[in-house]
């Protein structure tokens, strides 16, 4: 789904991104490899200890200057970190520092990309504040009484709106 042209934008990107850590450390970094798979909600993913960013090729497909803008630096930052400081926060003040410091990008978190095009399968919670989409392994786990989840907001426990099944009809 990422094409080769797309692949070596990113690649770009990624070498500006290392240029502008090493400018600022004064120390070079190795690059790190760049996988593209599907990975739930996740835009992005950095495995730390083997210097590797994972990039959602259809996420990436529906939101491509966001990724260079935010989600490539966002992973980045993770990797530098961790080469730099070892295991801390993974959106501590030292990634909050990599971010805004060096990349010059907001700290932020959570991306707000549209999912419809990932046709993720969920199931329906609410609280008082209204219905949250829950996904299929995090509705496993409270059908195993493994977890449970709370609102963000109110912080109420989110109980499953159970589906009234279509009422059967005589078709003759």
């Amino acid at each position: 789904m990422i094409n080769e042209l797309d692949k070596t934008d990113i690649e770009r990107r990624l070498k500006d991104l290392y240029a502008k850590a090493a400018l600022y450390f004064n120390r070079s970094f190795p690059a790190p490899l760049v996988t593209y798979r599907r990975s739930g909600k996740h835009a992005g993913t950095a495995f730390l200890q083997q210097n590797r960013i994972n990039l959602h090729p259809t996420l990436f497909a529906h939101n491509k200057e966001a990724y260079f803008s935010d989600v490539i630096p966002h992973e980045v930052s993770h990797l530098l970190v961790y080469q730099i400081h070892g295991r801390v926060k993974p959106h501590g003040i030292e990634w909050q520092s990599m971010m805004s410091d060096v990349f010059g990008c907001e700290p932020n978190t959570r991306h707000t990309f549209d999912l419809g095009p990932l046709q993720l399968k969920s199931f329906t919670y609410a609280c008082a504040c209204g219905p949250v989409e829950l996904s299929v392994r995090r509705h496993n786990a409270v059908m195993r009484g493994k977890q449970q989840y709370m609102c963000r907001q109110c912080g109420a426990r989110l109980t499953r709106l159970i589906e009234q099944p279509e009422p059967k009809t005589n078709c003759g």
